[in-house]
């Protein structure tokens, strides 16, 4: 039976089935919203349940929290132009947004809810901590051997950024299509 529909030009072989924009959204927004409320609850608990230089063993010697606050970038690169980087997760997000209308991959719905939820989790805290608006210090707490100390927002930007590459890596663009070698070598000989 399928093979005589296929065969009928009347009736086209349907395209494989692409996830409705509906799933693609909610997996987008659901990721973003998690990220971020989980980023900001986790910041508060530290706020509120340490004082700041505190370190408090979780996993001795993998693991620990311990409370800075960060006015810089990853490794505090950056300390005194802390109103640079509010400017630029600000541009972040407002750029994902933009890109979220060409989604038509649950992957790249998923990585870009995450990486929006990680951005606005840390420009919260540039536009709303101390010592002022635009220029607030970042609360990280997350801290393993010889690594940055980080928080929720910065795993959640890291993790969106592998699978972005993983992506990237494997052809799958951001509507989902599958660019192929052909397609790869017409795109570049432009």
């Amino acid at each position: 039976m399928t093979d005589e529909l296929a065969a009928d030009p009347a009736r086209p072989v349907p395209p494989s089935p692409r996830p409705r924009r509906a799933v693609l959204l909610s997996v987008f927004a659901g990721f973003s919203l998690f990220a971020y409320v989980l980023d900001q609850l986790t910041k508060l608990w530290v706020t509120s349940s340490m004082v700041e230089g505190e370190r408090i063993p979780v996993f001795p010697p993998l693991l620990h929290w311990y409370f800075i606050r960060n006015s810089g970038a990853a490794f505090s690169i950056g300390e005194n132009v802390t109103w640079v980087f509010s400017i630029i997760m600000a541009a972040v997000s407002v750029a994902i947004l933009f890109q979220v209308r060409k989604l038509g991959s649950v992957w790249w719905s998923l990585a870009l809810g995450l990486l929006l939820g990680g951005a606005l989790g840390n420009l919260t805290d540039r536009l709303f901590r101390e010592p002022s608006f635009g220029m607030g210090h970042v609360v990280d707490f997350i801290q393993l051997p010889n690594f940055a100390i980080f928080n929720i927002a910065d795993s959640a930007v890291v993790s969106a950024v592998a699978i972005i590459c993983i992506l990237t890596l494997r052809g799958i663009a951001l509507d989902g299509s599958r660019l192929t070698h052909e397609h790869k070598d017409k795109s570049g000989d432009a």
